[in-house]
């Protein structure tokens, strides 16, 4: 998948339209979001924490930039980032599932658990080109992770992934997919 390089949802709609949208339709369904980021370092929680009244939905962010936080904090399997590297489908939808639960609170996982992992650049990372992205979400029904094809610069590729994370964690919300 290629997202315009202004970092925009597929469809256009501003991020932070989206942002608010989830975050208005988690509060209604008394859900909660928890978000864990490797290549997005922090972008995909402040763009939630942005809206007012995230504090009702959002449990919190670790940005596990290091491929070793991700098998510590997030519960990633360490045989699996040894032989395939932190840019994998399974990486992206373990991290997820991961940090429903590292972010729990009184034992009670986040209703929702999102992530990303990829390669932004300058450079290739693990044998995958910039560009190469995996995002992975994670709900009572189990996880999934969705590998996304993206063009332009550094800047440009984590803003997209952030756009088009939260698009499909709201279509999830709504059911729509």
């Amino acid at each position: 998948m290629s997202l315009p390089v202004d970092g925009g949802p597929a469809d256009g709609t501003d991020v932070a339209d989206v942002a608010r949208a989830l975050v208005a339709e988690l509060t209604a369904r008394g859900e909660t979001v928890a978000v864990a980021e490797s290549l997005t370092g922090g972008l995909v929680v402040a763009e939630l924490v942005g809206v007012p009244g995230a504090s009702a939905v959002v449990r919190g962010g670790v940005v596990a930039y290091a491929t070793p936080v991700k098998a510590t904090v997030l519960g990633v399997d360490a045989d699996l980032l040894a032989e395939r590297g932190a840019v994998d489908a399974e990486v992206a939808r373990q991290m997820a599932a991961g940090v429903r639960i590292a972010l729990a609170v009184d034992g009670v996982p986040a209703t929702w658990g999102i992530s990303t992992t990829g390669v932004a650049g300058p450079d290739p990372q693990d044998g995958k080109p910039v560009g190469t992205v995996f995002i992975g979400i994670a709900g009572g029904s189990g996880a999934e992770a969705v590998e996304l094809h993206l063009d332009g610069e550094r800047g440009a590729i984590r803003r997209a992934v952030v756009s088009e994370l939260l698009a499909r964690l709201r279509s999830r919300v709504r059911g729509v997919e």
